[in-house]
């Protein structure tokens, strides 16, 4: 009888080790998981304004020469529809700054010069809302405080995916500081869906849910009579 049972102990053995390792997997994908959340800190909850800008970095495509003020009209735009944030095109007041930048589709391709960010007058219109905005004086490089925009002549190596970076405001040059939240994915920037913005507004949703959550786990002080 002993010889007969020690299969079967060997086989409930190896099916209990088993059972466990594959519980660590799935603690330990589940661990990974938790860690790509990026919480958002509570500025970007406060946040009532947003200045969009195309990256100062990214230079003008040569077979796409307005692939990213397109961009950054269609952004605009889907920020419009969201509502919760004010748009501006005072860069050095806004709360946030958004900045974009359309993939390059491969690792590298030859470019025209830099975009300025210079759009004097500006009239969008959408389902809801009408947006007329003119821009005061020239345009700052926000990477450098004081240094105007200027065009130049090269080639560009950047990500192959569409890239849209939210940054704090209020800053000199919000962009010399590492980006609070970030989204890049293949068309993640193209109309009508607009899928960045749509990534950042469940971001920003479900933040307001941890705080909310947050705000009535905490108890409550006991008035004074």
């Amino acid at each position: 009888m002993r010889n007969e049972m020690q299969p079967i102990r060997g086989a409930t053995a190896v099916l209990m080790v088993a059972g466990l390792l594959a519980g660590a997997c799935f603690t330990g994908l589940a661990a990974a998981k938790e860690k790509k959340k990026v919480a958002l800190p509570d500025f970007v909850l406060w946040a009532r304004s947003v200045a969009v800008v195309i990256d100062p970095d990214a230079g003008t495509p040569v077979n796409d020469p307005g692939g990213n003020l397109t961009a950054q009209d269609d952004v605009e735009k889907a920020l419009m529809n969201w509502g919760r944030l004010r748009l501006t095109m005072d860069v050095a007041h806004a709360d946030l700054v958004i900045v974009l930048r359309r993939g390059t589709g491969q690792g590298s391709k030859p470019t025209g010069g830099s975009e300025p960010n210079d759009r004097p007058v500006i009239i969008q219109q959408t389902d809801s809302a009408i947006r007329i905005g003119t821009q005061q004086g020239h345009p700052v490089d926000v990477t450098q405080p004081g240094r105007p925009a200027g065009p130049g002549m090269g080639g560009e190596v950047g990500p192959s995916d569409d890239a849209f970076s939210v940054y704090r405001g209020q800053l000199d040059a919000p962009l010399e500081n590492a980006p609070v939240w970030r989204y890049l994915a293949k068309n993640a920037l193209h109309s009508p869906e607009v899928p960045a913005v749509g990534e950042f507004i469940k971001a920003v949703d479900e933040a307001v849910k941890q705080q909310q959550q947050k705000q009535h786990q905490q108890p409550q002080q006991p008035q004074k009579p």
